[in-house]
């Protein structure tokens, strides 16, 4: 899916480079448009540039691979994870057709990207169905009072692993 662009030999973060800027927000929007017409799912598409050339790509695949977590963010994150061979996007930003909900943020913030810029609000999405709102009420909750009950279960045989993990020397970083 990815797919190279020109540099302008400016950082993805600076805000002085807003032509590339909006080179990459049309191609994330080009996807969203792909994605859609297609019957893929929403209208939302995503690239993820790092040092000016586009590393990862994708646009909505929920309806069409039948994975609630298929949003052109996670599609985008996990094949510029693939393209270069790490879970860590730092150095990258990442432009997408509407703002990220909160699971593709909390892969965006995984993911150490840098910076995010979007087109529509989620506010715009709310009005045509895509509302997330009580999402971010559930998660504002404790978790003993979210719609979705979250209970401990053998807290003593899952932290036996945890401690192991932990006192591995060579266990992988996040």
């Amino acid at each position: 899916m990815s797919v190279q662009s020109e540099s302008s030999g400016r950082g993805v973060g600076e805000t002085d480079a807003w032509p590339d800027h909006e080179h990459f927000m049309r191609r994330a929007i080009t996807l969203a448009r792909r994605g859609s017409a297609a019957g893929d799912g929403g209208p939302f598409g995503a690239v993820i540039v790092r040092d000016g050339r586009i590393i990862g790509e994708g646009w909505n695949r929920v309806i069409a691979t039948r994975d609630p977590t298929a949003h052109g963010e996670m599609v985008a994150i996990r094949d510029a994870c693939r393209q270069i061979g790490n879970s860590s996007l730092d150095g990258c930003a990442l432009y997408t057709s509407g703002q990220p909900c909160p699971m593709c943020l909390g892969a965006i913030y995984w993911a150490r990207i840098e910076r995010v810029f979007y087109g529509f609000s989620i506010h715009d999405a709310a009005r045509i169905g895509f509302d997330d709102h009580f999402i971010h009420e559930q998660l504002a909750r404790p978790a003993e009072q979210r719609a979705i009950p979250e209970i401990a279960l053998l807290r003593e045989e899952a932290l036996e692993i945890l401690e192991t993990y932990a006192a591995n020397p060579d266990r992988m970083h996040y």
